[in-house]
């Protein structure tokens, strides 16, 4: 219990939605209130005017969508938020799935227009797999959407989770009013505004009272009394540990580009969100209130800064104190390893800390020693589980349109690859690259930042595989299945054997006639034979 107090006054959470509901825009109002920037960005559909401060990839910024996790840092009312602004994208889904490995809680934004939409669907699976507690913000209430209730209708039924409203609107569209704060029992009056302020809150602890007519009119006041006696005969209090075991989502109504409703969002956050919560390890769970440091690496990114070549390996810090200087163990290559430069980020800004404690997010200079899932520990050999790489859907073979940088090309394939933005396999005892993503958008990016950070040309060649699955078992059965399934068989960055199935009726037909062969779906694997 040595930084227990460090500990409970630190968030950690996500953002994460469908695009184009307002991620991104959200993110910006979030650290307008946190005091961390004066002025935010415009983001609409592929149209920026200023870029987003939370997108710094030149990609990103010329198509107004974010294919990266950014990660940002600041104080509000005396409480270390690490925010996480995720990929949208479906095709960046597991740069997403990885990022709500180290995190605590997560914000899911909501378009009130078009209401719960197919990516929605699998962020929302992602999370239960991992009890995350999910905080709704409905956004885009400035514009004509649907109906409230019918949205909570929607919401439950498609992700299929229990909502429990904390704040509710007055009207939508044209004729939206303002929020009202059942959490807290106040008024928030609507003026499209840029800027943080609270000139527009009107405490109203009692719907009854005059003041309300007064402010909203006496329809839409009426209105809102009847809305609120239903809500609250229907939902009650709210169950923080509810909340906390991921079985209800608070939900929170506004409009992110007029930053409103976001203060009332932001405050309710830091009372209810968890504080730091333990992980599970190959070995035993670890604790954050533990004296002795642990961490995990859960994402990298090569040149953050393009004209410094760097790479930055992202820590989530799990138990004990980091301290700059310090040596610590690398687990998986058993060596000592310390930073001299250790970041806290501001989206593209670094500053550099002396310390951190668990649930800060932190930026390490890696000389291309981490890996995705990677552990660091004062010592105890240990490796943190639950950061799986998942089975590839499209498969292209990788093709060097410039010979004279076959080099470049070496090197960056291997860098973006190692970020986790897709999986590089090699032809078994052969030079033939193979690229296997999620989704299209991903070739694309690659395609983008091997010519822009490394000069290097390429091209993609699309090749008929249906699914990558990891392959182990008894030696003389995995020496026959090579032999005869050359074509077939690749190895990843690891040098772990992969199998390249054509259809699911040949991946069935292999497993069926290979008894003494296991086929692995994602990288778990090692940890389980680890153990």
């Amino acid at each position: 219990m040595k930084y227990s107090k460090e500990i409970s006054r630190r968030r950690t959470f996500a953002i994460i939605s469908h695009p184009d509901a307002g991620k991104t825009t959200l993110t910006e109002k979030l650290l307008l209130f946190g005091g961390a920037i004066q002025v935010a960005g415009a983001v609409k559909s592929n149209k920026i005017k200023k870029h987003a401060t939370s997108d710094f990839m030149e990609i990103e910024r010329q198509r107004g969508i974010s294919v990266a996790t950014s990660v940002m840092s600041f104080e509000y009312n005396d409480v270390l938020i690490n925010l996480l602004d995720t990929p949208g994208h479906k095709d960046f889904a597991e740069d997403t799935y990885r990022t709500l490995t180290a995190v605590d809680s997560v914000i899911l934004v909501i378009d009130s227009v078009n209401g719960v939409e197919e990516q929605t669907r699998k962020l929302m699976e992602v999370c239960r797999m991992r009890d995350t507690p999910v905080i709704v913000f409905v956004n885009k209430l400035d514009r004509d959407g649907k109906y409230p209730f019918d949205l909570l209708d929607e919401i439950e039924k498609e992700l299929n989770i229990s909502l429990h409203p904390l704040s509710w609107p007055i009207n939508m569209g044209k004729e939206f009013k303002g929020v009202y704060n059942l959490y807290d029992k106040s008024l928030q009056l609507f003026t499209a505004s840029q800027k943080s302020t609270e000139e527009n809150t009107v405490p109203i602890p009692n719907l009854s009272d005059p003041l309300l007519d007064e402010k909203v009119g006496e329809r839409d006041a009426n209105q809102l009394r009847e809305d609120v006696e239903l809500l609250e005969g229907v939902y009650g209090p709210l169950d923080i540990a509810s909340y906390r075991d991921a079985k209800v989502a608070p939900v929170f109504f506004g409009s992110a580009v007029n930053n409103f409703g976001v203060k009332e969002l932001l405050d309710t956050f830091i009372r209810v969100a968890p504080a730091p919560l333990g992980r599970e390890t190959d070995k035993r769970f670890v604790s954050p209130e533990e004296d002795k440091f642990s961490g995990f690496i859960f994402k990298i990114h090569a040149n953050l800064d393009p004209r410094h070549r760097d790479r930055i390996a992202f820590m989530r810090i799990c138990s004990g104190k980091f301290a700059r200087n310090t040596f610590y163990k690398h687990t998986r290559l058993e060596k000592e390893v310390r930073f001299s430069n250790p970041y806290s980020f501001m989206a593209r800004e670094k500053d550099v800390i002396e310390e951190a404690f668990p649930g800060d997010v932190i930026g390490l200079f890696d000389t291309g020693s981490f890996k995705i899932g990677d552990t660091l520990t004062e010592g105890e050999q240990l490796q943190f589980t639950g950061i799986p790489t998942f089975s590839p859907e499209i498969f292209k073979e990788l093709v060097n349109k410039d010979p004279m940088k076959t080099k470049q090309l070496e090197k960056g394939i291997r860098q973006l690859t190692d970020e986790g933005v897709a999986q590089l396999f090699t032809q078994h005892g052969g030079i033939r690259k193979i690229i296997g993503c999620v989704g299209e958008l991903q070739f694309e990016v690659i395609q983008y930042r091997l010519l822009q950070e490394y000069g290097a040309s390429c091209a993609f060649v699309p090749m008929a595989f249906y699914k990558a699955c990891w392959i182990t078992g008894d030696k003389k059965a995995i020496d026959d299945f090579v032999r005869f399934k050359q074509g077939n068989v690749m190895e990843d960055k690891d040098g772990n054997l992969v199998y390249l199935a054509q259809s699911e009726w040949f991946l069935n037909t292999e497993r069926q006639n290979n008894p003494g062969i296991e086929f692995h779906f994602t990288s778990e694997f090692k940890t389980a034979m680890a153990k």
